[in-house]
């Protein structure tokens, strides 16, 4: 199957493979060596964002300290 993407860098999946993740809103996308990898997020998405935050090490204090950052750098 083929997904062509358009000039505003959108794609659209195939129903047929869309069709086998019933009730999947959002996909975690990432890149793995020369290829877009979409992870779907179930219904429990909490668990899940949890789950990369840790992976990836980021405290709540990380976040804290990037909006702190955010802020400071708008103003």
């Amino acid at each position: 199957m083929l997904a062509k993407m358009t000039v505003k860098n959108q794609i659209t999946l195939p129903k047929k493979i869309v069709g086998q993740f019933p009730r999947v809103e959002y996909f975690d996308v990432r890149r793995e060596d020369d290829r877009i990898v979409l992870e779907p997020l179930r219904q429990d998405k909490t668990r899940q964002v949890r789950k990369k935050l840790a992976a990836l090490r980021i405290a709540e204090s990380d976040i804290a300290d990037a909006v702190a950052w955010a802020r400071k750098a708008k103003g």
